[in-house]
């Protein structure tokens, strides 16, 4: 029996030479929006850099009430660049939901969610939820003064939904208010129950990204045309590295020049600061919700106001199921449906600031 080479011996075991050949034959479509693919790729780039600086901060940080802000104060004070990792972390997580908006927005435009890809926009937008979840989550996390006040305000909106809000808002909290227990359980879910998620659903996602290929905006696909494209190996690989750098770079810009801080430490006696916002991704819900009176109709005005977001997200997931006519009138009203949402998600957010 001839003897094998390592090379040999491990492509028998793993088949590394059809992936390789896959990459190979694999085309990426080239047309004037092709830009967009770009945002998929550095959703995953930031979440490699979440998950390896996430890990690095996991070394030294105590999830618990009396621990938590002093571990925090030792990764900034006494870790060895740990300021720099924690910057890292904070700023690769807002680039990476600001891109995970960019990409469904796009997609929305472009009607990628035309058939076969209903299941591909579903996924993605389960994984836009699991995303703004780590973000929720991961606030507390420092319990400062600031994070502490924002987390009361996030868990207590869930309590508005009828018959089962306050249950939902004790779930979270470990309790009626935050305490030590609302810590522990955010630390749970974001060190464990939503990286497991967000593995397994951008698993899938990904399987149907290689199975039905990248769409091609709808203009394109009625020209009936063969489009040209690039290679994915090395071609397009190449050019998605480049945009790669300079994202890299900006972040550690961002990451040395506008550090992450800590603010006081939280005490669950004190008034909420004057002035407490969320996170910007949540601004121009938390101004939507501050736009509706006490009551309507008798009906508490913060309940119609969860029940009218929990509809516009059923129609969002489901948008694909709705968009049955993608050329004609109602896909034309859909596609403004999506520049109305930019510009007043925009509005509401410069004025929740304001």
């Amino acid at each position: 029996m001839p003897k094998q080479s390592f090379r040999e011996w491990l492509e028998t075991r793993l088949g590394w030479g059809q992936i390789v050949n896959f990459l190979q034959k694999k085309e990426v479509p080239r047309h004037k929006h092709t830009l967009w693919y770009y945002t998929g790729s550095a959703i995953l780039i930031f979440l490699v850099i979440q998950i390896i600086t996430g890990f690095m901060l996991l070394l030294y940080y105590k999830p618990t009430l009396e621990k938590a802000y002093q571990s925090v104060t030792q990764i900034m004070t006494e870790v060895s660049y740990g300021w720099v990792i924690r910057s890292l972390h904070h700023w690769s997580a807002t680039l990476m939901i600001a891109f995970v908006f960019i990409h469904l927005l796009s997609l929305w435009i472009l009607k990628a969610y035309r058939p076969p890809r209903e299941l591909t926009w579903m996924s993605g937008v389960i994984l836009l939820f699991l995303t703004l979840a780590f973000g929720f989550t991961g606030y507390l996390l420092p319990w400062d003064e600031l994070s502490l006040a924002a987390t009361k305000v996030g868990t207590e909106i869930p309590s508005t939904i009828p018959l089962i809000g306050r249950w939902v808002t004790q779930l979270l909290r470990g309790g009626a208010d935050v305490t030590g227990d609302t810590l522990t359980r955010f630390f749970g879910l974001h060190v464990s129950i939503l990286p497991l998620s967000l593995i397994l659903v951008l698993g899938f996602h990904l399987y149907l990204i290689q199975k039905h290929g990248m769409s091609v905006p709808l203009r394109e696909e009625k020209q009936n045309r063969p489009l040209p494209s690039y290679p994915f190996w090395p071609n397009f690989l190449l050019r998605e590295s480049v945009f790669w750098l300079i994202l890299l770079g900006s972040l550690i810009t961002l990451s040395l020049f506008l550090p992450r801080g800590l603010g006081q430490p939280a005490d669950l006696m004190a008034p909420a600061p004057v002035g407490v916002r969320p996170e910007w991704y949540f601004l121009f819900l938390f101004q939507t919700l501050k736009l509706f009176p006490a009551t309507i109709l008798g009906i508490p005005g913060d309940t119609i106001a969860i029940l009218l977001v929990m509809v516009a997200v059923g129609l969002f997931f489901f948008l694909p199921l709705l968009d049955t006519d993608p050329a004609g009138r109602k896909g034309k009203v859909i596609t403004w449906a999506a520049v109305a949402f930019i510009v007043y998600a925009v509005v509401m957010s410069l004025w929740s600031v304001l």
